[in-house]
């Protein structure tokens, strides 16, 4: 039997199976009917309202929730539309010929409308579900899974709405929108939270962390984006659960660091992570230099221009604050490694490698942005010191304008060895292509004079010392 004929025949066995509940006591459920929101199908994308409707015209319960409620009702634009449902992945699946299965840890169905994606989770139930619903046969059996440090590693323990409800994150999250009625349902009191910006996690917030540390790290981010206050048994425990971050894998943390930065609100995010000790697992090389001036003055001048860039709708990546980040810990190694009398090329080399790799222990960096990384840096050197054959070269490079935006935020960090270099790009930039030939004159003209003031005394010393423009540029 093939794969879609296995599917078909356990959907026609379980069409109207419910899915693994347990009966737990619950406070009851406030319910705000549709005159009392402001939450309207306007306000959804028709790609989620597609998935919600099929979802609710083929029996199963369908609900908008997370994000986009919250963001709804903050009147403000959501950037995701997640589905929740009491159908099974497999389910989801057979109803959207469109739809591909994800993941070990959190199974899901993930809807595709061309590059809008609409993810689809079905009801989870508590984590005691396992051990009291001892007849279940529904996919749950050893769906949980916990390491030592009480992270959950798998969870697949499918439930009701209710339970679902208990099982998310914050309470502000935990707001579901039905399709059936258009009604928004709560179970956690997250509209009350939601009027008063309180961000408060579900349940024991210590508990909540170590079954997955990155709820610290979301914690800040939410509150950040929003301007929410994170209530107070909520926030105790970040100031010293940093080190739960180590549990998570790198890869899945360069994600968040995504998050945490490239969505707006990363000058405030990052003040915050600071505050409550979580910038230190992410960056520790970056965090020992956070107390030195100028370079907090040039992480924060990064940060407040990636988040006006976002303002205008400007593209960014995330390679340009991690280059800002990683600067000094990248000089420091070069600088020590010239110490021991390595040429600066391999010296830089071997400090990029270094920096990169100790840095991938604890976020990964994936090998596109570390290539963006290299160029940057790389680009620092010949444009503080420009010579005339490289001017064009430069300016055609296609990392020449990140290079450069580098280049100024060192100057306007206070970095006086390269504002003169700064202000000269800026304004070659600027200048037509006359005035352009002039400039690119005037750089040549100024090295004459300088090679003229240490001129050898005779003949001989100039031929054996090689001091030709054309060498000066390849010793570089």
């Amino acid at each position: 039997m093939g794969l879609i004929q296995k599917i078909q025949s356990f959907l026609k066995g379980n069409r109207n199976k419910s899915v693994a509940s347990v009966t737990t006591d619950y406070p009851s459920a406030q319910i705000i009917p549709r005159a009392e929101h402001q939450l309207s199908r306007k306000h959804i994308s028709r790609h989620a309202l597609n998935v919600l409707y099929r979802l609710h015209e083929n029996g199963f319960e369908a609900y908008l929730v997370g994000g986009g409620v919250r963001d709804t009702l903050l009147e403000l634009r959501p950037k995701d539309f997640d589905v929740a449902t009491n159908a099974l992945p497999e389910q989801v699946y057979q109803l959207f010929r469109n739809c591909r299965l994800i993941g070990r840890r959190f199974r899901l169905a993930h809807v595709f409308f061309g590059r809008d994606i609409i993810e689809v989770a079905t009801f989870r139930a508590s984590s005691q579900a396992i051990e009291e619903d001892e007849d279940d046969n529904n996919h749950n059996h050893n769906a949980l899974l916990h390491a030592d440090s009480g992270m959950i590693m798998r969870d697949n323990i499918y439930g009701t709405l209710i339970e679902d409800a208990w099982r998310r994150d914050f309470t502000v999250n935990a707001l579901y929108y039905s399709i059936k009625d258009y009604s928004i349902v709560d179970h956690v009191n997250g509209i009350s939270d939601l009027k008063q910006r309180i961000l408060r996690m579900i349940g024991d917030p210590m508990t909540r962390y170590r079954e997955d540390p990155v709820r610290m790290l979301r914690a800040v981010r939410l509150a950040s984006k929003l301007g929410f206050t994170i209530e107070e048994e909520t926030q105790a425990p970040l100031f010293q659960q940093s080190h739960l971050l180590k549990n998570v894998p790198p890869a899945r943390l360069f994600e968040e660091v995504v998050k945490l930065f490239l969505s707006g609100h990363g000058t405030v995010t990052f003040e915050q992570l600071v505050h409550y000790n979580l910038f230190g697992a992410l960056f520790p090389a970056t965090a020992t230099h956070l107390s030195d001036p100028q370079f907090h003055k040039l992480l924060l001048l990064a940060l407040r221009n990636t988040d006006k860039r976002i303002s205008e709708d400007k593209p960014v990546t995330p390679a340009f604050l991690l280059a800002i980040f990683l600067w000094p810990a990248y000089i420091d190694e070069k600088a020590r490694l010239q110490e021991q009398d390595m040429i600066p090329v391999e010296a830089h080399h071997q400090a990029l490698a270094t920096v990169l790799k100790q840095q991938s222990a604890f976020v990964a960096i994936p090998r596109r942005f570390a290539e963006v990384i290299r160029a940057i840096w790389e680009l620092q050197l010949p444009l503080h010191s420009p010579k005339r054959r490289q001017i064009f070269h430069l300016i055609s490079n296609q990392r020449f304008r990140a290079a450069f935006d580098f280049l100024e935020l060192r100057a306007q960090s206070g970095d006086n060895s390269v504002k003169s270099a700064a202000t000269w790009w800026s304004d070659f930039q600027a200048a037509d292509e006359t005035l352009r030939g002039q400039m690119i004159n005037k750089l040549s003209q100024g090295k004459k004079r300088s090679r003229s003031k240490s001129k050898p005394k005779n003949k001989k010393a100039t031929d054996d010392s090689g001091s030709s423009d054309e060498q000066s540029q390849s010793d570089h």
